[in-house]
């Protein structure tokens, strides 16, 4: 992003509300400036099966659309999109993504849920009074619920449980009736969930809860608009949740609500969330929570900033993974510089902050963190850990197109033809592929310059006649190679200085 940006945007397609954030950035500070909020409750989409029916697609891509058009003059570089739970679990997520991203304008990223909560305490830390208290932040989304334990800008404890009000209400509260068995049942499913959690949240600690997102809100509104709460007690209480659970369950359907304050938009998801902040209360025994305007799209824009002033949580979790996995540093590095190289030669707008470059960089660095597990095959254990693991920064669609690099980076190209359908990752495979190949000795012998082009059908690489000559190992490899590509359908020339041919498939 062209640091003199003055306003960055987020979008949060929520598995209950999609919303869109606008802000101005001063001084590396993001100050609110434009919102927008659409109900499109799009957990309620999924069938039986798992996947969105129609309404819910229709309804999704409509606010998309309204969304696109707020957007419009917006640079790629100042808009970040991302897509929690209910694309998560979608069977037919792929399918409708692509319409997404058509009708909003931008890139779609569908995130992990560790990886929402990192983004949501981002967004509630910058609106703390006091970050050095350590928090634990509860965000009850439409069908998860995250969990963060944090002090000033660093994460602890990181969780996501798959229960949200939306997911919930449909459930334990069909066509709006609220009983106590419904309730109760409710709630009970949801400290079953927490249970798994609690224990080493505890041990973690916390001084002071916090509530962020439309739920805590909702509630947080209720208990003081209607005056549930103890008095001179702010946010929301134990005493008061009891209470308004009382007066829901009174009323019997959510028709037949009246409570001071109560958003149309909220109505058929109370129940639900209502019995997620009960259970939240029991199981991690508090007595009181405050509320939070910061959450998901707001760390969205901070992490987006970041990004761009040298701050990438991306950068930290390659180094992480780097550390934990014991890479070979130096290795890393010749293969990373070889890499870049070609690249660059024949995409030279690949600078830094180009997402190509990015995306080779970082595969280069990891490509060997599968020798950990087993130096056999280790490019395919590579692949396993960069698709599967927790990966802050990471959306699903970064891992994975990281994944398909790394697995391609050796061996049978035809494994990662299938899983391929964006074409520019054959050269960053092939840039990767080369890369290995050339620095196999693992030493810093010096190389004479090699040039790269893209012809009309794969590859061209040239190099010094007499260093081939010389190097009967890498002349053989790259014969192999070329065999390769062939099998593609796909083609590798390697010439001899002053065109001479080595092998052409």
């Amino acid at each position: 992003m062209d640091l003199s940006y003055e306003l960055v945007a987020a979008v949060d397609l929520g598995s209950n509300s999609f919303r869109l954030q606008v802000g101005r950035v001063i001084h590396n500070q993001i100050y609110p400036l434009d919102s927008l909020k659409e109900s499109v409750r799009l957990a309620a989409g999924l069938n039986a099966d798992r996947a969105l029916d129609g309404p819910s697609q229709l309804r999704a891509l409509e606010s998309l659309s309204r969304f696109g058009e707020r957007l419009r003059g917006f640079s790629p570089g100042a808009v970040r999109a991302v897509a929690t739970n209910t694309l998560r679990v979608a069977k037919n997520a792929p399918q409708f993504l692509a319409q997404a991203e058509a009708a909003l304008g931008f890139p779609i990223e569908v995130i992990s849920g560790r990886e929402e909560a990192r983004l949501i305490y981002l967004g509630v830390v910058h609106t703390l009074p006091n970050p050095g208290t350590q928090h634990l932040v509860v965000d009850i989304g439409g069908g998860s619920t995250e969990f963060i334990i944090g002090r000033n800008f660093s994460p602890i404890e990181l969780e996501s449980l798959y229960m949200g009000c939306v997911s919930y209400s449909l459930k334990y509260f069909q066509r709006g009736r609220i009983d106590k068995q419904g309730m109760k049942e409710a709630e009970l499913a949801a400290r079953k969930e927490l249970q798994a959690i609690v224990s080493a949240f505890r041990v973690a600690g916390w001084e002071e809860a916090v509530g962020s997102s439309g739920t805590a809100k909702a509630i947080a509104d209720l208990l003081e608009l209607n005056g549930l709460n103890p008095e001179g007690e702010l946010g929301i209480t134990q005493e008061g949740l009891e209470r308004l659970k009382s007066a829901v369950l009174r009323a019997g359907e959510v028709a037949a609500l009246e409570l001071h304050g109560l958003r149309p938009d909220r109505l058929l998801v109370l129940p639900g969330g209502l019995a997620i902040m009960s259970a939240v209360f029991k199981e991690f025994r508090l007595e009181r929570m405050t509320f939070s305007d910061g959450a998901l799209r707001l760390g969205v824009l901070y992490d987006l900033l970041g990004r761009h002033h040298h701050d990438d949580q991306r950068e930290a979790t390659v180094g992480q993974f780097m550390r934990r996995y014991e890479v070979d540093r130096h290795q890393a590095s010749r293969v990373s510089q070889r890499a870049l190289d070609l690249l660059t030669q024949v995409l030279p707008e690949a600078g830094d902050d180009h997402p190509d470059f990015q995306v080779l960089t970082w595969a280069a660095r990891l490509h060997e963190i599968g020798i950990s597990v087993a130096h056999s095959s280790y490019h395919k254990h590579s692949a396993y850990i960069l698709a599967n693991a927790d990966m802050p920064g990471f959306s699903r669609m970064d891992q994975e197109r990281l994944s398909r690099i790394v697995l391609g980076h050796r061996g049978k190209l035809e494994r990662v033809q299938a899983m391929t359908r964006d074409p520019r990752d054959w050269l960053l495979i092939f840039c990767l592929r080369l890369a290995a190949l050339l620095h196999r000795a693992r030493d810093d012998a010096t190389m004479p310059p090699l040039q790269l082009s893209v012809t009309g059908r794969g590859f061209q690489l040239t190099a010094e006649g007499l260093w081939l000559a010389a190097s009967p190992l890498t002349a053989a490899a790259l014969e192999e190679e070329s065999r390769l590509w062939s099998n593609l359908g796909m083609e590798l020339t390697v010439r001899a200085r002053r065109d001479k041919a080595l092998a052409q498939a």
